[in-house]
């Protein structure tokens, strides 16, 4: 257990609007999350079919893990007690080479840590990040030692979910995958809504880089002006193909290009930016080339 928290706090202000989707996609995914938990709260699983369960898919640096946290403090200003809970999970640490240990660890923290945590009934938020290490295709025996250990945890993930489904209607899990070919079919099968994050295009990285030097400026007021700067448009050209994360970085590494402006970020130039695109795609063909 890496979170558990009531929301809204104010250090999740602005995730939700930090990732540069379409606008559909978040609207999808909150009104799943709430539309879930209001229908299993009132009417029986063979009636809805609902598990609570919202897959998140795509490569690393999409904004997956930050799309969910920013959807539990979405869930708070929508829902009735205006509160909300974020619980979090590392997965990774519920996997254990001990015959056996990994089915009762997910069978505890699912059907008894996290309902127990969440016994105040608030609507929360269940994010299970990269969530292909507990819920493993089970016909993919090679990707473990034990392959009879893959099929008895994934086994209690989708029991845990079945049981949850009516038995905790407030809860709603999230679960983000780099892989989803690496998921059980049946795990991917009780998922209410899957919501593919892909990386960003053109148009989403000119506007991941203007977001990151407005946030940039509300301590460097210099910077409001680069942040609209139409030149900005360039420096995207360069970066496609990259994740939404390693765009933000960009704005870091063109500071680090000259000695004034790493003491003074105000005096970030759009050609700063430029020549920290240009390096790294540069960087990416010597890297490609010296793979070949």
């Amino acid at each position: 257990m890496t979170r558990n928290e009531q929301v809204p706090l104010p250090r999740y202000e602005g995730l939700w609007d930090s990732i540069v989707v379409d606008r559909s996609v978040k609207d999808r995914l909150l009104r799943a999350a709430v539309l879930s938990m209001e229908l299993r709260a009132t009417l029986p699983f063979h009636v809805t079919a609902l598990h609570g369960l919202a897959v998140l898919t795509g490569p690393p640096g999409t904004g997956k893990s930050t799309l969910a946290r920013g959807l539990a403090q979405q869930v708070a200003a929508v829902m009735g007690p205006k509160r909300a809970r974020l619980i979090e999970v590392n997965p990774h640490g519920l996997m254990s080479a001990e015959h056996g240990q990994s089915q009762q660890r997910v069978t505890k923290l699912l059907t008894e840590i996290v309902p127990a945590l969440a016994d105040d009934g608030l609507p929360t938020i269940v994010l299970l990040d990269e969530v292909e290490s507990m819920a493993v295709a089970r016909g993919a025996a090679s990707l473990s030692a034990n392959p009879a250990d893959v099929h008895r945890a994934t086994d209690a993930v989708l029991t845990a979910l079945d049981d949850n489904a009516s038995q905790f209607p407030h809860l709603f899990t999230v679960a983000t995958t780099n892989f989803t070919s690496a998921l059980d079919e049946a795990f991917l099968s009780r998922s209410d809504i899957t919501v593919p994050m892909p990386l960003p295009d053109e148009v989403a990285i000119n506007a991941i880089l203007t977001d990151a030097l407005s946030g940039f400026a509300t301590r460097y007021p210099a910077l409001a002006a680069l942040a609209g700067d139409p030149q900005i448009r360039r420096v995207a050209t360069y970066l496609v193909g990259r994740d939404g994360r390693a765009v933000r970085k960009l704005v870091t590494d063109a500071m680090l290009r000259r000695l004034d402006v790493t003491l003074d970020p105000n005096e970030l130039r759009i050609d700063d930016l430029l020549a920290a695109a240009e390096a790294a795609v540069l960087h990416e063909l010597e890297a490609d080339s010296a793979a070949k």
